[in-house]
């Protein structure tokens, strides 16, 4: 049964890597931007359909205003990845937000940062997901209705894609998102072209009339229409999403990190803006309508409403669709290409959460399983965890974006502004100590780089906070809570043992116990009892007895056998009236420490070793009640001696014929 789960470990993960091979994980830069920027372009596909479909609220007089929209996102992501790029050189270690917040106000302000973007990271992969599967069902008709199970699907899959390798997962997403880039430019060009010359054909819901919803029938007028404004502004925010990770993930790039990093920071900006910019100015130019309710807000020429059956395109796909008319093959590979950069948007947060999760178990503030490196060098329980968040959004929310989006972006504005601050107070604290004018001249504009960034971000939050606090962002901020108080818990445990650990005098703990009483566990004179026996006279204790519980007749016949094989071990037996085994043991273990509070007391246990799972149910479950108890008996120590019964023969000849597996498999730890 463990050969069958070995191999098919290795059929899906690959072969074990050795540590030293830890360089060939690090990541060019043409690799580097697949992998950490897909989450960031994927916004392509969802940001503008967000501002559309905010604004179609106001009906078709508020579209107007998309490009303008579209170009204050614009500016705020290009602050933060200016911003970010200050970051990756200032702090190249991989903390990102979490260290800048920690080294400059503290571990409450790392923890708090932390929080948010943990949370992020498995929001964006089940908005991502959700998406892709929505993309999904547009192409093919037969997945609608089925998004949920997919979208879960899409999940394991993109999870056991990463439990190969960092390197391994972002060489096969790599020509993917290079496709996407390729498809929407093409796309992006061919449509300006036809602009330009007249020829663009208007989409397929350029022929509805769209109706605003009440309140709005004046269109974007007064305080209501404002706030409208700034909801589209705020949706259209999610395009900022996944800028962080590349902070995050400084130590993946090959060197020279940090340089590497900025410069895909600056591709990512760069392309990322062309492509959204590019997107609402044709989908003006399209009369593109895309709004929450089809069968309410769009009206046929005839004045009817729209049937309730009426399934609408995303922008990208009634864009391709438009500008495509005459090559249907393009058509099918923008949406298939879109659906697929959807999905990969997701390995962003599979390469920042178990990084970040890797870190903070390194503080102290995850369970320190999140620093083991598995076999093939990834943070495999971090990435276990981040696949089961996702599924667990993913089937609560029925894949639905309109609806998760909601929660999305909280955490990594929180994060962007904390960070934003820490690098002021970064730089402030460096022009203290330097004297070099130019030196200083630079860490000026740095400064100011960041300020302009912590202005921009901390009124996104506010904004973000007011626009979608009601509609859902509160399950975002109690979750972040509740990540807060975990993580703060979990230090304050980890710290509390340190303290207990802690060698006070080691003079003392060198000092040895004035006697050893040592207790053989007996229930039969069989061959697991001798080996307990011998084991313990082995260890040569001070005292040395066998001890039984008499529950029934059988513990006369034990003491009888006993005499008659001439044990050289007193036999104590204690009095069981309720038939009780663990109770009696307990009691008498605490006598003799009570008696002679200096001793140790050690208490051997023979064990019987099973080969079969369904064997362990039927052995040793008295003495694992009485192993349980023991532990919390102060001055005692339980040894359990094993009795490998001949169910085992099996597995140990398994064992010894996979030697080398065995030994390969000790690279899981990074030692």
């Amino acid at each position: 049964m463990l050969d069958i789960a070995d191999a098919a470990k290795r059929l899906l993960l690959g072969a074990p890597v050795r540590s030293e091979r830890m360089s060939h994980t690090l990541l060019p830069k043409r690799i580097a931007l697949p992998v950490f920027a897909s989450d960031a372009l994927s916004s392509v596909a969802y940001a503008p359909d967000e501002i559309l479909l905010t604004l179609s609220i106001a009906g078709m007089t508020a579209y107007v205003l998309s490009p303008w929209v579209g170009l204050a996102v614009a500016v705020v992501l290009l602050t933060v990845v200016a911003s970010y790029r200050q970051t990756v050189h200032a702090y190249p270690s991989g903390g990102g937000d979490y260290e800048v917040a920690a080294v400059n106000f503290g571990p409450t302000a790392g923890v708090t940062v932390a929080s948010a973007l943990l949370v992020d990271y498995v929001l964006t992969v089940a908005v991502s997901i959700s998406s892709g599967a929505q993309y999904l069902a547009t192409i093919v008709p037969a997945v609608r209705g089925y998004e949920v199970q997919v979208a879960v699907g899409l999940v394991v899959i993109l999870a056991v894609l990463n439990l190969r390798g960092v390197r391994e997962s972002g060489t096969a997403f790599a020509i993917p998102t290079y496709i996407f880039m390729a498809s929407i430019g093409l796309m992006v060009c061919l449509g300006a072209f036809q602009s330009l010359t007249g020829t663009l054909e208007p989409a397929v819901s350029a022929q509805y009339d769209l109706v605003a919803e009440p309140g709005f029938e004046d269109g974007l007028v007064g305080l209501a229409g404002a706030f409208l404004v700034l909801r589209a502004f705020s949706s259209g925010c999610a395009a900022l999403t996944g800028v962080e990770a590349i902070s995050n993930g400084v130590p993946a790039f090959k060197k020279p990190k940090s340089k590497n990093a900025a410069t895909t920071l600056l591709l990512l900006g760069t392309i990322a803006v062309a492509m959204i910019m590019s997107i609402l100015i044709l989908a003006q130019r399209t009369g593109i309508h895309y709004v929450e309710n089809p069968h309410e807000q769009l009206i046929q020429a005839n004045g009817e409403p729209l049937p309730e059956g009426y399934l609408q395109d995303p922008s990208i796909g009634q864009l391709a669709e438009s500008i495509f008319r005459d090559v249907p093959i393009l058509f099918y590979i923008v949406t298939a290409a879109t659906g697929l950069i959807l999905v990969l948007a997701a390995n962003t947060a599979f390469n920042g959460f178990p990084v970040l999760g890797s870190i903070l178990a390194r503080d102290g503030f995850l369970p320190r399983q999140l620093h083991t490196r598995g076999d093939r060098l990834a943070f495999s329980n971090g990435i276990i965890i981040l696949a089961g968040g996702a599924i667990v959004l993913i089937i609560g929310f029925e894949a639905q974006v309109t609806r998760l989006i909601q929660l999305y972006i909280v955490g990594v504005f929180v994060s962007f502004t904390m960070s934003q601050l820490g690098m002021m107070r970064h730089w402030t604290r460096h022009l203290q100590r330097e004297a070099d004018p130019a030196a200083r001249a630079r860490m000026l504009r740095s400064r100011a780089v960041n300020t302009f960034g912590f202005a921009m971000t901390a009124a996104v939050l506010v904004v973000v906070l007011i626009t979608k606090f009601a509609r859902g962002a509160w399950i975002a901020i109690l979750l972040m809570a509740v990540m807060f108080v975990t993580m703060r818990g979990i230090r304050t445990h980890y710290d509390r043992v340190a303290r207990d650990l802690k060698v006070a005098d080691p003079s003392a703990a060198r000092a040895l116990p004035s006697r050893v009483h040592a207790i053989v566990l007996v229930s039969k004179v069989h061959k697991p009892t001798m080996r307990a026996l011998a084991y313990a006279r082995a260890t040569r204790p001070s005292v040395l007895e066998a001890v039984t519980v008499a529950v029934d007749e059988e513990a006369q016949h034990l003491r009888d056998e006993w005499e008659a094989a001439n044990m050289p071990v007193p036999l104590t037996v204690l009095d069981s009236p309720f038939r009780e085994i663990t109770r009696p043991v307990l009691e008498y273990v605490r006598s003799i420490r009570r008696e002679s509070p200096r001793d140790l007391v050690v208490v051997f246990v023979p064990e019987y070793v099973v080969g079969h799972w369904w064997e362990q149910a039927l052995h040793n479950q008295s003495a694992l009640r009485l192993k349980s108890r023991l532990r919390f008996t102060t001055g005692v120590v339980v040894a359990s001696v094993p009795w490998q019964l001949v169910s085992t023969a099996e597995l140990d000849e398994t064992a010894s014929g996979s030697y080398e597996t065995t030994q390969l498999g000790l690279v899981r730890r990074g030692d």
